[in-house]
Order: C-alpha cells, then structure tokens, then sequence
C-alpha cells in the first residue's frame, strides 16, 4: 500500500497517510489564501482511518497547524482528513488535482489545470 508521508518545516508534527486519496484539489478561495499566504491551496482528502501523526498541534476553525513553525498542516474529521500536499517529503509528488474551486478567485496569470473540473464556488454537495 502507498504511503504518503511529510513532515512540518520544523519537523515537530510528522504526518503519513495510507493509500491512494479519495480525491485531490487546488482552492482559490479567500480562507485558502489566507491561510497558506499564497493564491491557492493543494490539498488531498483521504479517509480519516487512514491518516496518521505524530507531535502536538494548535488549531483554528478546525484547521491544524505547528505550533512551533506555523507550517499549516491538516484538517480532519469523523470521516476525512485533509491534508496539505505541499509537506510531503516526495516532491514534486505524483498527486495531481482532479479539481479546483473557487475559480471565481483564480489569479489572471495562473490557467486551470489541464482536465480538472472547474467550480466557480464549492463542489455541489452531493458529490
């Protein structure tokens, strides 16, 4: 089985993930950026069951990061973590984005990623 694995910029909270995610996006959106200090976020989202860490973690709306560095690290919950794919130790990783949301926020200079679906907001609920 496929372990993802990585680590914060300080290396206090190590992560790991089993298996290949459910699914894989970019977010434009105004929390994303904010919250990674850039245009967007890469991010993959796999069963809760299947993500693992190690080290002690702040939180805010239920975002994780590193207490120590600040690296912004996961999301998780009963059902699904999110994790974000920038800390893997494999990069570039051969994770590729099947999505992206909040288009409607896209920076002019940045072009959609080459068959990925295209929200202009969320993803419709039932998928």
């Amino acid at each position: 089985m496929t372990v993802y694995a990585g680590q914060c910029l300080c290396g206090r909270v190590q992560l790991a993930v089993r298996g290949e995610p459910l699914r894989v996006g970019i977010c434009h959106c105004m929390d994303c950026r904010k919250e990674s200090g850039s245009a967007f976020t890469f991010y993959g989202i796999w069963p809760t069951l299947q993500f693992e860490r190690t080290g002690e973690t702040a939180e805010f709306q239920g975002r994780h990061f590193c207490s120590g560095c600040g690296s912004r690290l996961f999301s998780v919950d009963e059902r699904e973590a999110e994790i974000k794919l920038g800390l893997l130790s494999q990069a570039p990783t051969p994770l590729v984005p099947s999505y992206e949301l909040w288009i409607k926020r896209r920076e002019p200079w940045l072009r959609p990623v080459p068959g990925a679906e295209q929200h202009d907001e969320d993803r419709p609920s039932h998928e």
